[in-house]
């Protein structure tokens, strides 16, 4: 089985090829999504506080982002309910600040991050994205495209599957890495740090226009 992702610029265009992926017979548990939440586009109280991530205390705090540990054993539960996108809830991932995600890539790299603490393995979004079966390279890429307001999907397909799901991700403007990572090293960028300081709105919103 093939890991198929994708970087959108717009957490919109993200949210409509997880749409589309369902609508097309894909399991939601075969999908997952990690959006920068740095505009604050999902504030968590939209769930009303009774999924696993979401605002238990219906003042808009993430219980889950003040500890890796705690996340870690929440993440299983990412993804529940009627389709991918009810499961959606805010976590905060190493080098990324908040983010708003679901599915099995998010609750891996919530694992990943316990790991790599415990053992000095490669953690996060990073880590979880190289277990998925990307490159080093296509791990970097993606990762430094949630850091710089972007969104991710990442759906698990069959062989027989994998064209059509591409011709989906595409097709509402996903960017593969070798797109992407291109566009980055002409700024002179090199590879993801994990300890650098996310981006901040007046950044993420530059960085968005530039694709446009």
């Amino acid at each position: 089985m093939a890991t198929i992702t994708r970087l959108f610029d717009s957490h919109t265009e993200a949210l409509d090829a997880v749409a589309e992926l369902e609508a097309s017979g894909v399991s939601h548990d075969k999908i997952s999504i990690v959006s920068n939440n740095a505009d604050n586009w999902h504030s968590g109280s939209s769930r009303g506080g009774d999924g696993p991530l979401g605002d238990h205390n219906g003042d808009g705090e993430n219980d889950v982002a003040d500890g890796t540990g705690k996340g870690a054993t929440t993440g299983g539960l990412l993804g529940g309910g009627a389709g991918l996108l009810a499961g959606l809830g805010m976590l905060a991932i190493p080098g990324l600040g908040p983010v708003v995600a679901a599915g099995w890539l998010a609750s891996t790299a919530v694992g990943a991050a316990v790991g790599a603490v415990a053992g000095g393995a490669t953690g996060g979004l990073l880590g979880a994205l190289k277990e998925a079966g990307h490159s080093d390279e296509e791990a970097n890429v993606y990762s430094e495209g949630v850091r710089r307001g972007g969104t991710l999907v990442s759906v698990k397909a069959d062989d027989g599957e994998k064209d059509r799901l591409e011709a989906i991700l595409n097709g509402k403007r996903g960017y593969d890495a070798a797109t992407r990572g291109e566009a980055y090293r002409q700024t002179g960028w090199t590879r993801f740090d994990p300890d650098a300081d996310p981006y901040s709105t007046t950044q993420i919103s530059e960085e968005r226009s530039r694709y446009r």
